[in-house]
């Protein structure tokens, strides 16, 4: 080679190198006029959110607001080999250098414009410099934008902020960004977990996301073979350390973004609906939630095959929630039977949805009713046409059973019991209490009435099933929780209901008998305490229960409202719920929380016939749960002992001739009982018409008016004055056979217990009536007539 070219090549090396000091003391003092706010970078670059469940499965995995696939990841969760691996591979000198490395800046140029092959001179904060602000550093003056960028941020920024910013920024090929993003699509796993081959893997891909990102699933090879490279230098960058895995440079199966998950989508789209509502800068990079991915799955293929058997019948669409009673954690979300069905309105979330309950709230009218001294288990209600006010229930199968212990009531679901226990509460009435347990959206209580109790308000899912958990946490009301960090303690939780009132209407809930069209497993010894309901119009059919931990609430209906005789909970929901209670009993260990009584309940002995306390006519006795203190009782008066004259048939007057006179135990029950009981197939004896010698002896229960009603007014028209009649009702002792009717102490006449006697007011005006039983024992309610035009 001449003199003269080496001269030539000298000069244009050193014009190089001059220019390059030039440019780094130009961006320099360019940097030092830059100034600004150091926003973390975390708030400056937008993120994907990641649903995970309980036990780190992914569930959903958002876009973030620039549409890419970016997981803010910290650099303490990202694990070392990755870390190292990348300082190794692009900034050995990352801790020393202010954000520009002179040599390799002078190496690179001076390689490229020497017409050699190409090497790399960016730092990693160079790199970062070109990610965050989109640079084409191709030219010179691209270039050096880029270099007083990077410094711009070395003086804002600390080393490990950069680093993080970096790692997070990286390109994984087509929309993914970011090594905990590369991490979770490409091996189903986070960042902290990647091995060495996972980690070399993505701290190569960025230099070539083109060529290098896996494709369908496959390594292409040039990944492979600068992974062998890379593999090597890290070897010998540790010399004493162990042996290298012998896979390490073998290619690797990937996951896709085709491949990410879409589970639960019900139940994801609410907690991240709930994570924007709570923070209001943006949501969180990872969610946690107390959901199992297991028994939502498990759930989700239970609830398919039902509603596609039961299809034939119109059962189109169906709900299931279930809660962990013992930290509210929401366990499994289905809020529709088909997420993309357009035909059942797939998408909406039927768990949030406000729906008519049916029947599904009666437990909490028994439990207040037990609180309130109303009843216990074995109280003995009546189940008869009974009017309230305006109001006059019916029950489902528009009979009447008559007598009903508050068990049999409550699980065979007899609406004139519970209708006349909600009448009877107070401090809190049942409106109020649900308004306390935070059932939304509620109209006052005067606008539902009654009519509460039966369905005749709306409630959610979610709302059902607190209130269900209520009674399996001893009264205490807690709210669900759906994320990990969201644990609540149990001062925090407020007291609605007794322990003892939870616990004895759990244990009524109990002995309902599974329905007749699920399967029993004979080997499962896990106990169901469950509660069905059905909505006017059959248009919800629900069943709600607590087993083992859980507390699992179903439902079968139309979200457009659409009824069909088949939505009854009975028979639409409650076999749905079995099948669910079961094939999470199969598939894994319930264990079954002690079912112990609180302290202050005590088990005594009742008449069985009455639910009273024994007398000594009482043929069988039973035990039942009792708050001493609280619970009603008195000795019973159903079961008499009577005295019969063998030669007239009728009561005998003492002193008792034992060679005529023998004796009897008869069951005293009032009238309209007797003729339920006779409807029903089961005639009572009656015991024989009382003689003279009784008419003093004003003994056993006293006529009850059940018309007029009490404190009623009743209209009538000026023009039918002196015509139009109302009717005087009253039940009495099955002994009696004749009431006396008297009106301001007016005799009307005489009629039969039970039967109606017309009775038509003159004038406008208060009335006070009184029957008044052959006995001597008497009833009186008070009346207002008045006069419209």
């Amino acid at each position: 080679m001449s003199s003269a070219h080496e001269g030539k090549t000298a000069s244009h090396k050193r014009k190089l190198c001059a220019a390059a000091l030039v440019a780094i003391l130009l961006t320099v003092a360019a940097a030092a006029q830059l100034s600004g706010e150091s926003t973390p970078f975390s708030m400056r670059i937008p993120t994907s959110t990641a649903v995970f469940d309980r036990n780190g499965r992914l569930l959903r995995l958002t876009l973030a607001s620039d549409q890419q696939y970016r997981i803010w990841t910290p650099l303490e969760k990202t694990t070392p080999l990755f870390v190292e691996a990348l300082l190794l591979h692009e900034d050995r000198h990352f801790y020393r250098h202010p954000g520009v490395n002179p040599i390799s800046l002078v190496r690179a140029a001076a390689s490229t414009y020497a017409g050699g092959p190409r090497v790399g001179g960016s730092t990693i904060t160079m790199q970062l410099a070109r990610l965050l602000y989109g640079l084409d550093t191709r030219s010179i003056p691209g270039k050096l934008k880029q270099i007083a960028l990077a410094l711009q941020l070395e003086l804002q920024y600390t080393k490990r902020e950069l680093l993080e910013a970096h790692i997070n920024l990286a390109p994984y090929g087509g929309a993914i960004q970011g090594v905990g993003a590369a991490s979770l699509i490409y091996f189903n796993k986070p960042a902290a977990q990647l091995d060495l081959a996972e980690a070399l893997t993505l701290v190569l891909i960025p230099q070539s996301p083109a060529v290098r990102a896996p494709r369908d699933g496959a390594e292409p090879a040039a990944l492979t073979r600068a992974r062998a490279r890379l593999l090597e230098r890290w070897a010998s960058a540790r010399p004493t350390a162990q042996a290298m895995p012998n896979d390490a440079a073998a290619p690797l199966r990937y996951g896709s973004i085709r491949n990410l998950p879409f589970a639960a989508p019900h139940f994801s789209d609410h907690v991240l609906r709930l994570a924007r509502e709570m923070d209001r800068t943006g949501a969180a990079s990872e969610l946690r939630t107390m959901l199992d991915l297991r028994q939502q799955r498990l759930l989700e293929r239970v609830l398919e095959n039902y509603v596609r058997e039961r299809r034939r019948v119109g059962v189109q669409n169906a709900a299931a929630l279930l809660v962990d009673y013992r930290d509210m954690s929401v366990r499994a979300m289905i809020g529709s039977a088909d997420f993309h069905s357009a035909a059942i309105h797939g998408q909406v979330n039927g768990t949030r949805a406000k729906r008519s309950p049916g029947s599904a709230l009666k437990p909490f009218v028994y439990a207040l009713a037990i609180d309130q001294g109303l009843i216990h288990p074995l109280t003995v209600l009546k189940d008869a046409p009974t009017s309230f006010g305006p109001f006059s229930p019916e029950n489902f199968d528009g009979r009447f059973a008559g007598p009903v212990t508050a068990t049999a009531a409550l699980i065979r679901s007899r609406n004139v019991p519970a209708v006349t226990l909600a009448s009877q509460l107070a401090q809190p009435s049942f409106h109020q209490f649900l308004q306390t347990a935070g059932v939304s959206r509620m109209h006052s209580e005067k606008h539902y009435g009654l009519a509460l109790v039966l369905g005749g308000g709306e409630v959610t899912m979610e709302e059902t099933a607190m209130l269900y958990a209520m009674l399996a946490n001893r009264g205490r009301l807690a709210p669900l929780l759906y994320f990990q960090d969201g644990a609540r303690q149990a001062r925090d939780q407020p007291r609605l209901l007794s322990e003892e009132a939870s616990f004895m209407t759990l244990d009524m809930l109990r002995s309902a008998p599974r329905p007749a069209d699920s399967i029993v497993r004979p080997r499962s010894s896990t106990q169901v305490a469950w509660k069905t309901g059905t909505s006017w119009g059959f248009r919800d059919a629900w069943t709600a229960g607590v087993f083992g931990p859980y507390v699992l609430v179903v439902w079968v209906g139309n979200f457009d409202g659409r009824g069909n005789p088949e939505f009854v909970g009975l028979h639409a929901a409650a076999p749905l719920f079995f099948r669910l209670v079961d094939a999470l009993t199969a598939s894994e260990r319930i264990v079954e929380p002690v079912f112990r009584p609180p302290p202050r309940l005590q088990r005594i002995e009742v008449c069985s016939a009455s639910g009273d306390l024994p007398n000594a006519e009482c043929p069988h006795t039973t035990s039942v749960w009792y708050i001493p203190g609280v619970s009603p009782i008195k000795v019973s008066d159903i079961h008499r002992r009577v005295w019969i004259d063998a030669r007239s048939g009728l009561q005998a007057c003492p002193p008792f001739d034992p060679a005529h006179t023998r004796s009897a135990v008869f069951e005293f029950w009032p009238t309209d009982l007797l003729q339920l009981f006779a409807q029903a197939g089961m005639p009572r004896r009656r015991p024989p018409p009382a003689s003279d010698c009784q008419r003093d002896a004003p003994i056993g229960t006293p006529p009850h008016i059940t018309s007029p009603i009490s404190s009623m007014t009743y209209t009538v028209r000026a023009g039918r004055i002196g015509a139009e009649t109302i009717p005087l009702v009253a039940n009495a002792d099955s002994e009696v056979r004749r009431l006396h009717w008297f009106v301001n102490e007016t005799y009307v006449g005489v009629g039969a217990p039970g039967a109606a006697l017309a009775w038509t007011p003159e004038r406008a005006g208060r009335y006070l009536v009184r029957a008044v039983d052959d006995r001597g024992r008497a009833d009186s309610r008070a009346l207002r007539v008045e006069l419209v035009r």
